[in-house]
């Protein structure tokens, strides 16, 4: 392709030789005026057009480094999450461990004092059933000597001269 400037059209019209059965040397002027006209336009578009392009490569750039940056923060959050979840997770079974642990000791010390209090109320009870033999025993030995005292006091009575004359009297 030609490398071809406004102002390349602007001075070509002086190259052009002069005939008398050749075109209308102002037709082509004009025309030449025209094409630089039109070439300059092109050019000053194809200047903005390659600027623009260049803002947009740029702004495309950083919309590629944001998306870059996007992408990691987004994969770091997801592995934040993951961490928070395991970490959440762990901590959940630890204390569910912990509770557990604790649950079992709490129940081996109620069965240890179930296992207590029955075993006190066992001596309790024998003790109670001893306490009430002792007590039956005493009680029987002393209704024992109550009796004897009184087959005796009968016998006395019987025996003696005052018994006789109260009977008599």
């Amino acid at each position: 392709m030609i490398d071809l400037t406004p102002l390349d059209v602007r001075k070509k019209k002086d190259d052009f030789r002069r005939t008398i059965r050749g075109y209308d040397p102002a037709q082509v002027d004009a025309f030449l005026d025209l094409c630089a006209e039109r070439l300059d336009e092109l050019v000053h578009q194809g200047s903005s057009q390659q600027d623009e392009a260049a803002a947009m490569t740029q702004r495309l750039g950083s919309y590629e480094e944001r998306e870059h940056a996007l992408n990691e923060a987004l994969v770091m959050a997801q592995e934040l999450r993951e961490q928070a979840r395991a970490q959440a997770d762990k901590s959940a079974e630890l204390t569910l461990r912990e509770a557990e642990q604790e649950a079992a000791g709490i129940r081996r010390d109620a069965e240890t004092a179930a296992h207590s209090s029955r075993r006190t109320l066992d001596e309790l009870r024998v003790r109670r059933a001893g306490f009430l033999r002792s007590m039956r025993w005493s009680l029987e030995r002393f209704l024992g000597e109550i009796e004897e005292e009184e087959r005796r006091l009968a016998t006395e009575e019987a025996g003696s001269p005052a018994a006789h004359e109260v009977a008599e009297a």
